[in-house]
C-alpha cells in the first residue's frame, strides 16, 4: 500500500479567516476557510485520494469496502476513528463543550469528543479559553449564561506558536481570534455551544445548547494537561505531544531523512505544516509540500520522510 495523498475538505464558518488560503495555498469557492479537514471520513465531509491506483476514490470507498483491517489492530469497528483539521480563527469561536462517549451515545447516537490543539501561529496577545478560573456549580453556570456573565468565570490562556493543549470531553473551551492551529479529535462533530458573544449570522443568533452543555461541563478549574517531551535524532527534532486512549500525536521537524517504524496497530496521518520534501512507503515515493495530507495504512513498510519540513504525525 503506497502513501495516499488526500484532498482536504474546506469549511466556511462565520469566524474563519483567509490564512489557509494565503499561507497553505488551499483553493476554495468560499470567501474564507475556517477549517480544512485534512483527514476525514464522515457524511459531512470525506477526503478524496488524489494519487496512484486509488486516485478518485474516497477514503470511505477504499476502507469500508472490505479493507477495514488497513486501519490497524486498534480499530474495533464502527466509524472512522479520527478527524484531523487545520483551523484558522480570525475571530473568537463560541464558548463550547463536547460530551464524553457515554453521554454522546445516550443522547446523540455518536462517539464523544476529546480533542487536542497544536498552535501553528498566532497574533500577539492571542488567547484561548480553557475551563474555569474557579469552581462554580451547575446552577451558577446556567445562570451566568442567562445573565450574560459567563466570561467572568472562564480561564483565559495566552498562547504562542508551538503550544499544545489536550482537551478532554467535558472541558469548557474556545479558540480565540488570531489563532491558527491543528486539531486532532475523536471523529465526532457534536458541539454544545453555550455562549456566542450575541453575534448574528444572516441576521439571526446562532442556536445555543445550554441545557446539554450544562449537563456535560466539568465546572471545577481544568488543568492544562501538557505531556510534551522532546527527542533529537540527528538533525530531526521530535516533540511527543500526547499519547492518550484516543490518539497519539507527534510534531516532527526534519532536515534530512526521518525513518518511521511500521505500526500494525494503527494507520498514520501525516500533515505537512511547513517545508517540502518526499514521503515513501512500500517502495513508492511521493512529493509533498506545505498543506499535504498523507494517509499511511497499517500494513505499510519502509516508511520515511525526506527533506526540510515540519509535520504533524497522528495515530489512533
Amino acid at each position: 500500500m503506497y502513501p495516499l495523498l488526500l484532498k482536504p475538505v474546506h469549511k466556511q464558518i462565520i469566524w474563519g479567516g483567509k490564512r489557509l488560503i494565503t499561507d497553505f495555498g488551499f483553493n476554495s469557492e468560499h470567501t474564507n476557510i475556517a477549517e480544512s479537514w485534512m483527514l476525514t471520513c464522515r457524511k459531512d465531509g470525506v477526503n478524496e485520494i488524489i494519487n496512484g491506483k486509488y486516485k478518485g476514490m474516497t477514503v470511505e470507498e477504499l476502507i469500508f469496502n472490505g479493507n477495514t483491517h488497513l486501519l490497524g489492530a486498534k480499530y474495533k469497528g464502527g466509524e472512522f476513528p479520527l478527524l484531523i483539521k487545520l483551523i484558522d480563527a480570525k475571530k473568537d469561536l463560541s464558548v463550547q463543550v463536547h460530551p464524553d462517549d457515554d453521554y454522546a451515545k445516550r443522547n446523540e447516537n455518536s462517539k464523544g469528543k476529546t480533542e487536542a490543539w497544536y498552535i501553528l501561529d498566532c497574533d500577539e496577545g492571542a488567547e484561548l479559553i480553557y475551563g474555569f478560573n474557579k469552581e462554580i456549580s451547575k446552577e451558577e453556570l446556567k445562570q451566568s449564561v442567562i445573565d450574560n456573565t459567563l466570561l467572568q468565570y472562564v480561564h483565559r490562556v495566552k498562547v504562542k506558536k508551538g503550544d499544545f493543549f489536550y482537551i478532554p470531553a467535558g472541558t469548557l473551551h474556545a479558540i480565540g481570534g488570531g489563532i491558527l492551529l491543528a486539531e486532532v479529535q475523536q471523529n465526532c462533530n457534536t458541539t454544545y455551544r453555550i455562549y456566542d458573544y450575541n453575534r448574528l449570522e444572516n441576521g439571526k443568533k446562532r442556536p445555543l445548547h445550554i441545557d446539554k452543555a450544562v449537563d456535560v461541563t466539568i465546572t471545577k478549574p481544568s488543568k492544562e494537561i501538557k505531556t510534551v517531551t522532546t527527542v533529537k535524532q540527528g538533525n530531526t527534532v521530535i516533540k511527543n505531544l500526547c499519547d492518550s486512549e484516543y490518539f497519539s500525536i507527534k510534531a516532527v521537524d526534519i532536515d534530512g531523512i526521518f525513518n518511521i517504524e511500521p505500526n500494525d496497530d494503527s494507520f498514520m496521518s501525516i500533515i505537512v505544516l511547513d517545508g517540502n520534501g518526499a514521503v515513501s512507503c512500500d517502495d513508492v515515493t511521493e512529493t509533498i509540500h506545505k498543506g499535504s495530507s498523507i494517509l499511511i495504512l497499517s500494513d505499510s513498510q519502509n516508511i520515511s520522510l525526506k527533506g526540510k519540513l515540519s509535520v504533524l504525525i497522528s495515530t489512533q
